[in-house]
C-alpha cells in the first residue's frame, strides 16, 4: 500500500489503537482515517488490494 498510496499505518500502533477503542476511539479513528485514499476508482489500488488479500489468506493458509 506504500507504494501505491504513499500511506503506512504502524503495526504497533493500530494494535494499540485497537487496544484502546473500547473505552476511546480517538485514536483508531485518527489511525484509519491518515491511511485512508480518495483514490476509489484507481484500478491499480483496487488490484493491489485484492492482490495483498491473496498474499494474506496464503500466509494464513500456508501456516
Amino acid at each position: 500500500m506504500n507504494k501505491i498510496v504513499g500511506k503506512v499505518m504502524n503495526k504497533n500502533d493500530y494494535l494499540n489503537a485497537m487496544i484502546e477503542s473500547h473505552i476511546n476511539t480517538t485514536k483508531i479513528k485518527q489511525l484509519l482515517q491518515d491511511a485512508l485514499t480518495n483514490k476509489i476508482h484507481d484500478r491499480e489500488i483496487f488490484i493491489t488490494g485484492i492482490d495483498y488479500s491473496y498474499l494474506l489468506r496464503r500466509k494464513l493458509i500456508d501456516n
